[in-house]
C-alpha cells in the first residue's frame, strides 16, 4: 500500500475513534443531566436534553459514513476490520442510550406537569442508586474501549445483574405502592418507566463492554459465549 494511502487510512481510523469518543461524551453527559433534571425537577434542563438528541443522531450518521468509507477505500483486515465493525455497533448502542436519556426527560416533563413534589415523599423506589450504577457502567465501558481493557469490560458485564435486581425491586415496590394508593398510579407508572430506561442504559453499556472483548481478542461474549 502506498505511503500516502497508509496515512489517509490512519487518519480515517483516528477520526473514527474521535467521533466515537465525542458521541460517548455527549451521551454520558445527557444521562447524568437527565437524572439531575429528575432530582431537581428541572423542566428546562429536561427540555434542553431532549433537544440534544439530534446531535447524537448526527454523530451516529457521521460514524456510519466514515466506517463505510474505510471499508470501501481501504479494505481493512484483522484488527482494523474489527475496529470498524465495533465502531458501528458502539455508535448504535450510544444512540439508543441517548434515546433512553431523552425518554427519562420526557417523563420528567410529565411528572412536573402532574405536580411532582420536591422530595418524592413516600417514594418506594431507589432511582439514585440505579442511576449511579448505570452511569458508572457507561463511563467504565467507554474507558475500557479507549484502553482496550478486557478485564474492565468483563467486570462491567458482571455488574449488569446488580442493575437488573434494582430495577426488579423498583417495579415490585411501585406496584405494591399503587395497590395501596391508586391516586399515585400515574406517578408510579412514570417512575417505573424511568427505572426501566436506566436498566436498559446499563444493558447497552454491557453491549459496549462485550464489543471491547471482540475488538481486542476477537471473542464474542454475547449470549453468554
Amino acid at each position: 500500500m502506498p505511503e500516502h494511502t497508509d496515512k489517509v487510512f490512519e487518519a480515517d481510523l483516528q477520526e473514527l475513534k474521535e467521533l466515537i469518543l465525542k458521541m460517548g461524551s455527549l451521551v454520558e453527559n445527557m444521562i447524568a443531566r437527565s437524572i439531575q433534571a429528575l432530582e431537581k425537577r428541572d423542566i428546562n434542563m429536561a427540555r434542553d436534553i431532549i433537544s440534544e438528541d439530534k446531535q447524537v443522531d448526527q454523530l451516529e450518521m457521521n460514524i456510519d459514513d466514515i466506517c463505510l468509507r474505510i471499508l470501501a477505500l481501504h479494505q481493512p483486515a484483522a484488527g482494523d476490520l474489527r475496529f470498524v465493525a465495533v465502531g458501528m455497533k458502539i455508535s448504535t448502542d450510544l444512540e439508543r442510550m441517548g434515546d433512553l436519556a431523552v425518554n427519562i426527560c420526557r417523563q420528567v416533563v410529565d411528572l412536573n406537569k402532574e405536580g411532582l413534589s420536591e422530595h418524592l415523599p413516600g417514594q418506594p423506589v431507589n432511582l439514585s442508586e440505579l442511576a449511579k450504577k448505570s452511569q458508572d457502567m457507561v463511563h467504565a465501558a467507554l474507558d475500557a474501549f479507549v484502553a482496550r481493557d478486557v478485564a474492565k469490560a468483563k467486570s462491567i458485564c458482571e455488574s449488569d445483574d446488580e442493575v437488573d435486581q434494582l430495577d426488579y425491586q423498583n417495579f415490585d415496590n411501585l406496584v405494591k405502592a399503587t395497590e395501596q394508593n391508586a391516586q399515585e398510579a400515574r406517578r408510579n407508572m412514570r417512575l417505573i418507566i424511568i427505572s426501566r430506561q436506566l436498566e436498559r442504559i446499563a444493558d447497552h453499556a454491557t453491549n459496549v463492554a462485550e464489543e471491547v472483548s471482540f475488538l481486542v481478542k476477537g471473542l464474542d461474549m454475547r449470549h453468554g459465549a
